[in-house]
């Protein structure tokens, strides 16, 4: 998973000086993960997006069990998938052969059952997309679910050990990206066209802490801010001629280019970090790659 090429980066990138880069190309999509990216450390963003380094160091230590824990991770987000897809439980159960796996599958079947049956309609594993000033911006969502009376639920399945605060969730970019995205593209879900912010929630759910799931409704207000918030990161990113280090050296215990950085070369704990780190930052969830279920 991690590369192993060596880069050697100028004096003044050692010192953690700016360093002048191009602007981004022009089909340069945002999504959450970039966003967060930026707004976390501007030197990560460049290294991963613009210049595409391969990762030098593990995220996290023990680093098996954080490649365990990930893979399992891919694998629960396709049999949630295939299940709304429509594959028998039967065929779908015999394939949660781990433990943890079994758990979450079990805590999820459990879920599906009382929360989504009476549903509308289900739109797993979708892909919105849509202008933002002179880019894109781009979300995949685990679930958008759609009630009779025409309002959005977004559904996100997490893995974490440790159950988030529902502020640190409030307050990621992802929560307001996928948001504010699905009023920007998700018309086609519904009758009611345009839809309302007041029509739109966001639901984390936690294969670990099934019970406690975090909700997130909206309003027009939040909106606003969040798209306009969008715009003005978007607009920084892109006539920004330097992207400084963090001055906040925590986040570099588990950044994977912290040793491009002069930053460590020791990953900071599996379970002391998690809840500061999202899944979807340590990977790209590309379902091409993870493989097909074979019956």
């Amino acid at each position: 998973m991690f590369g192993s090429d060596k880069v050697e980066l100028s004096d003044a990138a050692k010192k953690g000086d700016k360093i002048t880069l191009s602007m981004l190309p022009n089909n340069f999509n945002f999504s959450q993960s970039t966003l967060q990216d930026y707004a976390d450390c501007a030197r990560r963003f460049q290294l991963r997006y613009l210049d595409k380094l391969n990762y030098p160091a593990a995220e996290a230590e023990p680093a098996v069990e954080n490649e365990r824990h990930l893979q399992e991770g891919q694998y629960f987000h396709r049999l949630a998938q295939q299940y709304l897809l429509g594959i028998p439980i039967d065929k779908l159960s015999r394939l949660a052969n781990t433990p943890e796996l079994q758990r979450w599958w079990e805590n999820f079947l459990n879920f599906a059952h009382k929360e989504l049956d009476g549903f509308t309609s289900l739109y797993p594993e979708v892909t919105l997309s849509a202008p933002l000033g002179k880019f894109r911006l781009v979300a995949k969502y685990d679930l958008i679910a759609v009630t009779e009376d025409n309002k959005l639920i977004i559904f996100d399945w997490k893995t974490y050990r440790k159950r988030p605060r529902d502020e640190w969730l409030s307050a990621r970019w992802q929560t307001r990206v996928y948001r504010a995205l699905l009023l920007e593209a998700g018309s086609q879900f519904t009758a009611a066209k345009p839809n309302k912010p007041e029509h739109c929630e966001m639901v984390y759910w936690f294969s670990n802490f099934p019970d406690e799931p975090a909700r997130f409704p909206y309003n027009e207000k939040q909106y606003k801010l969040d798209w306009n918030a969008l715009l003005k990161l978007t607009e920084e990113c892109q006539s920004a001629s330097a992207f400084p280090l963090t001055d906040d050296r925590q986040k570099c215990a588990y950044c994977p280019y912290r040793s491009y950085c002069n930053r460590g070369t020791q990953a900071g704990d599996l379970i002391s970090i998690e809840v500061e780190m999202e899944a979807e930052e340590l990977f790209d969830l590309n379902f091409e790659q993870i493989g097909e279920i074979e019956f």
